[in-house]
């Protein structure tokens, strides 16, 4: 196993590279979309954070009158255990058997006759709301309409939130920050209800039940007191809140400047309040969460605000930019916008040691697990934008995953490695008929290992991840069955595709899936080329005698053997994965141009648009973008059915809770690879007229 110095080599290299000179001036064009409100929204908070944790905020800069999350990489729960008769533990859940090519397989699904440590194992681990933090009026009924004068801003180019409003006649100001280094928010309170003794702060923690697969916008519960406990050690101008919710404890370390006292409302509460002393009008702390105590020392809130000046200044001025003529054209204004508050919201929310989870550090979905047939999603734009630092935070993944994938597969009588799909950081994947009979997450690594070797051709990228694509290949390999009577391997069934609507047992040998297998068992075999090892025969094999893609009526469809696909509404709604065999991926060599234009025709004849989400539209823009043509690319990513709202959040739309990141991180992947160009395509690939400058891509394969 290589070393984790190894898994390092690309962004230490991206350091030490030569960096050009920006030509773009990049902070007038980034300041441009500051946000700017003047209310709360209730699904979007304004938010701050590194990655890794994120602090949401409503009008005043806090959590003051909407409970948004402060949620972390490390912040998960587990519940109490079942406690019927033979489901006490997890190790007693068994998964369901199904046939697969004429042998039992087991498959981590839920039990009918094991209901409750099935759900248990589906819903824990949870992540868990850390904390709110608010202004606290002395008990007085004040809500957000009570205020008058409210404006907020958030400065994207430093990564801090302004908030001012007036209450009684006493203006309050707010500054809000977060540690770019550690799970700290910082803030900065000024106002002369503060000596008054009208205005403080006050710090609550939440029960967390893990009941609910979408817990949005809000997560954990604070009026169950009783189910938890908190204490309160406090010295000095420092508190430590020792939160405690059956087997997991964290701390909130609360540290503030000058005169200031922080008590327990009641002890039957959770609730902290902060206040500063009678002579002041200002209350600078920092809350700090962590999974225990240390004794680190913590910088103060002007030391925070100045290390995030310079992060976000980082982030902005280094990779990937590009500059659309927002001026004379309202379409590009939008995209423009779009590009910007995405990259925002992804460094906030999708640049942790995990990958994302769908709705990021916003909000719970699927319990606030993340899937990995979805890591291509959120992790692919980092490297076309040329930010190999924050792909690296959370590539090793695949390295953390590998023994939980080869026991994996070894349970189910296949070789080699097979990755799960709705996973907590241990790698355990969630019980689920769909979570376990997905495929398309497998290839995933031979693609980040591919584009990685394109930028550091080294050693290094091929120890990073040889053992890797070993694995996933040699599982690949072992999955594909060869059809006696056909002669070809086949894939699947039971299995789902990437649109998830077909019956598993009837689905065989869908269209992109096919391809996808192809190119990644091609790319481990060239992997092992440039090693100077020998190829296992078995990947050629399977490689060179895939099935063929199905067709139906002169155009590629979802599987072989699906009925009338074109005229069946159940079958022409959810991701329109099939495209993704040229614009996603490169061009697959079996690939008949004439068919695959008809695809096109008939996805944009047929599908329902409006029950579309997330990545379709970016994905249909990079087939757009492929095939030449692009106005439809544009048009696909400023689609009326993708939308993102006044904060930039990528909607849920009518299937999940907003925001839904794979829209943002898939809407960058798409303007990467517009703005990059592709093996074959020197150049951008922009609507005639547009006048666009671009810096710092990497292109696409």
């Amino acid at each position: 196993m290589p070393s984790p110095l190894l898994w390092n080599a690309a962004w230490l290299l991206a350091i030490i590279l030569p960096i050009t000179e920006s030509r773009i001036e990049r902070k007038p064009i980034v300041r441009q979309y500051n946000l700017r409100l003047n209310q709360s929204h209730q699904y979007s908070p304004v938010q701050v954070g590194n990655g890794n944790f994120a602090f949401g905020a409503d009008v005043t800069g806090l959590q003051t009158f909407l409970p948004h999350n402060t949620l972390s990489s490390w912040g998960w729960h587990n519940s109490s255990l079942p406690t019927t008769p033979n489901q006490t533990l997890p190790e007693d859940y068994t998964g369901v058997d199904w046939v697969t090519h004429d042998r039992l397989v087991n498959y981590a699904q839920p039990n009918p006759k094991q209901k409750d440590i099935s759900q248990w194992m589906i819903a824990n681990p949870h992540r868990i709301n850390l904390g709110r933090v608010g202004l606290w009026f002395g008990g007085k009924n004040v809500s957000e309409r009570s205020l008058s004068d409210k404006a907020q801003s958030l400065d994207l180019w430093e990564g801090a939130i302004f908030s001012s409003f007036t209450l009684n006649g006493s203006k309050v100001e707010v500054t809000t920050v977060a540690s770019p280094h550690t799970d700290t928010v910082a803030v900065e309170v000024s106002s002369t209800l503060l000596a008054r003794g009208a205005l403080s702060v006050f710090i609550d923690f939440p029960y967390a039940t893990g009941k609910n697969k979408f817990d949005a916008p809000f997560v954990g519960l604070f009026n169950v007191t009783s189910n938890h406990t908190t204490r309160l050690e406090s010295k000095g101008n420092q508190a430590l809140i020792t939160h405690t919710l059956g087997a997991t404890t964290y701390v909130a370390d609360v540290i503030w400047e000058g005169d200031a006292r922080i008590v327990r409302v009641k002890e039957t509460e959770h609730k902290y309040i902060l206040s500063s002393g009678h002579d002041t009008n200002t209350l600078k702390f920092t809350v700090t969460y962590a999974p225990w105590a240390t004794n680190t020392t913590r910088t103060n809130f002007q030391g925070i605000h100045e290390a995030s000046k310079t992060w976000w200044a980082d982030y902005w001025s280094f990779g990937g930019f590009i500059s659309l003529p927002t001026a004379t054209n309202s379409s590009a204004h939008e995209l423009q916008r779009r590009i910007i508050l995405s990259q925002y919201l992804l460094a906030v929310n999708g640049a942790g040691k995990d990958p994302a989870q769908e709705s990021g550090l916003v909000n719970n979905g699927w319990y606030g697990k993340f899937h990995l047939e979805m890591v291509f999603w959120h992790l692919a734009h980092w490297m076309f934008w040329g930010k190999w630092d924050l792909y690296n935070r959370s590539i090793g993944v695949y390295e953390r995953f590998m023994p939980s994938s080869y026991d994996r597969a070894k349970r189910q009588g296949y070789d080699g490695a097979r990755l799960g799909k709705m996973s907590d950081p241990s790698g355990r994947s969630a019980p689920g008929e769909i979570n376990s009979l997905l495929i398309w997450q497998q290839p995933h690594p031979m693609y980040f290992a591919e584009m990685e070797y394109r930028s550091f051709p080294t050693h290094a990228t091929l120890t990073k991840w040889d053992h890797i694509l070993t694995g996933v290949a040699d599982f690949m390999a072992s999955y594909a069955y060869l059809n006696a009577s056909t002669g070809v391997y086949d894939l699947g069934p039971p299995m789902y595709p990437v649109s998830e609507n077909t019956p598993p047992n009837a689905t065989l040998n869908p269209t992109f899936e096919l391809a996808y297998w192809r190119f990644g068992l091609a790319v481990a075999s060239k992997w092992y080329a440039r090693q100077n090892k020998t190829i296992p025969q078995k990947w050629t094999h399977v490689h060179d005698f895939l099935a063929p893609f199905p067709i139906e009526d002169g155009a590629y469809v979802t599987y072989e053997g699906i009925p009338d696909m074109w005229h069946n509404a159940s079958y022409t709604e959810d991701h329109p994965g099939l495209l993704g065999i040229r614009g996603w991926l490169p061009p697959d060599p079996l690939l008949n141009l004439t068919t695959f234009n008809a695809t096109i025709a008939k996805v944009h004849e047929t599908w329902n648009f409006p029950f579309s989400y997330g990545w379709d539209f970016p994905l249909l823009a990079i087939t757009e973008a492929r095939n030449g043509d692009a106005e439809a690319a544009v048009r696909q990513l400023l689609d009326v059915n993708n939308a993102f709202d006044e904060l930039g959040m990528p909607e849920g739309g009518t299937r999940v809770p907003t925001p839904y990141f794979p829209a943002a991180a898939g809407l960058l992947l798409a303007v990467g690879m517009m703005a990059g160009g592709w093996d074959g395509r020197e150049g951008m690939v922009w609507p005639q007229g547009w006048d666009v400058q671009a810096e710092g891509f990497v292109k696409g394969m």
